[in-house]
């Protein structure tokens, strides 16, 4: 079994003092026995203001955020998945990307988020993602420490072929980071995390930002660890930034697609 440890964040405007956050919960999670950190969506910095942020989003190379990541899972011996930073292609345009980050501080994946938040909700609440980032057109999966893992952000969970493809990749474990409007969350979150795992008959770890923001917005929170068979182990609700703790079971995923093989069982669908 592997020990993980999942993040609930409330992410600011300032990626300073968000990338001082994550050096101390690094070293926690790692004091704590975390074979691996799951970090949220927009981890670095999250700001509705797109001119101020546009401030602070940096290319790659220089991104501060994803520099604390690399040192301090260097320094404490510990994988991270960085759930997302908003970062500059130099073309003009962001992306929504995932990092997962090596105990030895080298980057082992990337995933930028496929469908981009455009939508009008009933609260008034309106989102156009698509302005300014670029979405990903890749599937990506990758060997770490908690198994197979799959990668995926936010809004990509209510798009079932993305899950299809990450279960034909046969992924242990699945990351959904996000920062969920609190009226989105309220009825759809836990239901959609839950029917993920179980079509893929894999864990699905869903750091999540929480909370009223510097920017404003609010955040529904619910950071959750799922078990293949739906199973919720850990929900941290609407509790302040910090972390939770869980185990990834290998023969609980074999178990699971022993008693319903629904990935041996996929057929290809006429078109």
């Amino acid at each position: 079994m592997t020990d993980i440890a999942v993040l609930q964040m409330t992410s600011g405007i300032a990626p300073e003092e968000n990338a001082a956050f994550l050096a101390d919960m690094i070293g926690a999670a790692a004091g704590e026995g975390a074979a691996m950190l799951f970090t949220p969506e927009m981890s670095g910095m999250l700001d509705r203001d797109r001119k101020r942020a546009a401030g602070s989003i940096r290319l790659e190379d220089e991104d501060r955020v994803l520099a604390t990541v690399r040192d301090c899972s260097a320094k404490h011996g510990i994988w991270t998945c960085i759930g997302s930073l908003a970062i500059d292609t130099g073309e003009g345009i962001w992306v929504n990307r995932s990092f997962v980050v090596d105990d030895k501080g080298e980057i082992a994946a990337r995933y930028d988020k496929m469908h981009m938040f455009d939508v009008d909700l009933a609260s008034g609440e309106s989102w156009r993602e698509s302005n300014a980032y670029r979405p990903g057109n890749n599937v990506v999966a990758v060997q770490t420490p908690a198994g197979r893992l799959g990668l995926a952000i936010c809004y990509d969970l209510r798009f079932p072929a993305l899950f299809d493809a990450l279960g034909n990749e046969r992924c242990d474990v699945i990351a959904v980071p996000a920062a969920f409007t609190v009226p989105t969350g309220e009825a759809h979150w836990h239901v959609l995390q839950r029917a993920r795992a179980i079509e893929a008959s894999a864990y699905l770890v869903a750091s999540a930002q929480v909370g009223t923001h510097a920017d404003g917005r609010q955040t529904y929170g619910h950071s959750l660890v799922i078990d293949p068979w739906g199973e919720v182990l850990v929900d941290m609700g609407d509790a302040p930034p910090g972390l939770g703790f869980a185990q990834v079971n290998p023969a609980r995923i074999s178990e699971v697609r022993a008693q319903v093989p629904s990935l041996a069982n996929r057929r290809e669908l006429a078109k």
